[in-house]
């Protein structure tokens, strides 16, 4: 076979190293500056009464976002409920049951799709099932929207950490007399259980931000977050949109960027901690 130079080969690779350095600087520097901006907007709110205080009507100053912030937490936590304990299940289902081999490909493919669907035609299903038969914006409402963006993330997420389990693993525990479903769940789910909560926990970071589905679910309210189920919920991300968009004072605007900084915080934290916690120990 005919040779290239080696001159020509020694090109090659440096134009590939240079491309590759280029693209991870400039993703690198697009998130640094992000990260720049919201803070440097953000801070100027950082004080304990707008942690403590709930949103005020537009032209009041001396609101905070405890309120919002709290229902953003019920939100999530409301949507990880609904949507954890299915997604596992329908992971460990394609992971370990592979001789279905018809519904484990309706199901992933099914999943693929969920994960392309963008969150505004989620947040669009949820109002005409949820929110225009009882007549009312609530928490739940969006917790359902969210929990249907989780579901394909975990259960992609499960498969895959299930999938690197050795079979020899299996073997074993079935050759000591356990059924096929104490196998999965004392055994295999045992030892990938640092990757299911990796995934769970980056399906919550996922999430936490969306607001889309919020807006047509959610929506938002003033008051500290009591009806849940049926009433208009306070949340960050509507919140963000309402202050930093819609409101012609100043002091909203800041309460805004206060607010994208304290979301911003929270997700760096789940993903950062995450990464650290449930990182393989080298031996």
């Amino acid at each position: 076979m005919k040779r290239r130079p080696l001159t020509y080969r020694k090109l090659k690779n440096q134009f590939v190293k240079l491309f590759s350095t280029t693209a991870v600087l400039l993703a690198v520097g697009a998130m640094l500056w992000i990260l720049y901006t919201v803070a440097c907007y953000g801070i100027r709110s950082m004080n304990l009464s707008f942690f403590t205080t709930p949103t005020m009507p537009y032209g009041v100053t001396r609101g905070g976002i405890a309120n919002a912030f709290l229902g953003s937490v019920m939100i999530t936590f409301g949507a990880a409920v609904l949507a954890v304990p299915p997604a596992l299940c329908a992971g460990i289902f394609l992971a370990e049951y592979k001789d279905w081999k018809a519904v484990s490909s309706i199901l992933r493919f099914s999943a693929n799709v969920m994960m392309g669907i963008p969150s505004v035609l989620v947040g669009l299903f949820v109002y005409i099932i949820l929110v225009m038969p009882t007549g009312n914006f609530s928490g739940f409402a969006a917790s359902v929207a969210l929990a249907i963006i989780m579901f394909p993330v975990v259960m992609r997420t499960t498969e895959d950490m299930l999938g690197m389990v050795p079979d020899a693993l299996r073997e074993s525990a079935l050759a000591l007399g356990m059924t096929r479903t104490r196998a999965t769940v004392c055994i295999v789910c045992q030892s990938a259980r640092k990757g299911l909560l990796t995934g769970i926990l980056l399906a919550l970071s996922r999430v936490s931000g969306e607001t889309a589905p919020l807006l047509f679910t959610a929506l938002f309210s003033d008051g500290w977050p009591k009806d849940y189920f049926t009433g208009p919920t306070a949340n960050m991300p509507v919140l963000i949109t309402e202050y930093s968009t819609n409101s012609p004072f100043e002091v909203m605007h800041q309460a805004g960027w206060g607010a994208a900084l304290v979301v911003t915080v929270m997700v760096l934290v789940i993903n950062l901690s995450t990464r650290i916690i449930f990182r393989e120990k080298k031996i």
